[in-house]
């Protein structure tokens, strides 16, 4: 039910890649029907030009592209 580790830039799950020490890298979980899910950082915090981030926008605009129909 893990979603998310934290990693470095190029995908490696290390120590170092973890800011806040949480076991085993998780940054995301979910419940078992996958329906619910939790995630530190906050990406809805960085999602808006006027809070001078866009960052988490990009996590969110997939999450949409993978949900319409082909």
């Amino acid at each position: 039910q893990i979603l998310f580790r934290y990693c470095d830039a190029s995908g490696e799950v290390t120590e170092a890649a973890n800011p806040n020490g949480s076991l085993e890298n998780i940054a995301g979980v979910c419940n078992a029907g996958k329906n619910v899910f939790g995630m530190m950082p906050h990406p809805e915090r960085a999602a808006d030009e006027e809070l001078g981030n866009t960052d988490g926008l990009t996590m969110f605009e997939s999450l949409l592209k993978s949900m319409v129909p082909a």
